[in-house]
């Protein structure tokens, strides 16, 4: 019996969720962020992607259909990091995915495997964009786009997805 009511508050909450709209044209990307990251580079925008393509070309496009390209692009396929014991006396462990050589693992647990990797079987990949002028994307944020350009075996697939709002002004004093 309990089962059986299981079933049906599941099957409803199934068809609660089916009739839900697509996402739109607008909205944003699983596994794709752009952002103004807090203390970084003044009128730089950061673009990070997680996705099985990899990301050949980012740009900034205003209103007026003009296309700012990246800056900087760095594409990794299916990129690595250690993990285990033998990783904890590694000097490149506080770069590697930004860990800051803090563990992962709840309460401070330390993984038991003398010897590990972990691999992420997407590409990873993250874009800086300078803004061509900032006052003018201040005014006008909302109307801009990110244009991402990924390979595919035929050509390459594109995918727009909406520009960050700018960071808040620095109050003076």
């Amino acid at each position: 019996m309990r089962r059986s009511l299981t079933m049906i508050g599941c099957a409803f909450a199934l068809a609660a969720c089916a009739d839900g709209p697509p996402p739109g044209a607008g909205s944003p990307q699983p596994g794709v962020t752009a952002r103004f990251p807090p203390g970084g580079v003044a009128g730089v925008i950061k673009v990070d992607v997680l996705d099985p393509l990899p990301l050949r070309a980012a740009e900034l496009v205003a209103p007026d259909g003009t296309a700012t390209p990246a800056s900087w692009l760095d594409v990794s396929r299916n990129p690595q990091r250690l993990a285990g014991q033998a990783s904890i006396s590694d000097p490149w462990r506080p770069s590697i995915f930004g860990t800051n050589g803090l563990n992962p693992l709840p309460a401070g647990a330390t993984d038991p495997t003398p010897r590990a990797s972990n691999q992420l079987l997407l590409t990873a990949a993250t874009a800086d964009i300078t803004l061509p002028d900032p006052v003018a994307y201040r005014h006008d944020w909302a109307s801009y786009k990110i244009r991402l350009s990924f390979a595919r075996g035929d050509g390459l697939e594109t995918r727009d997805i909406p520009a960050p709002a700018p960071p808040p002004e620095p109050q003076g004093g």
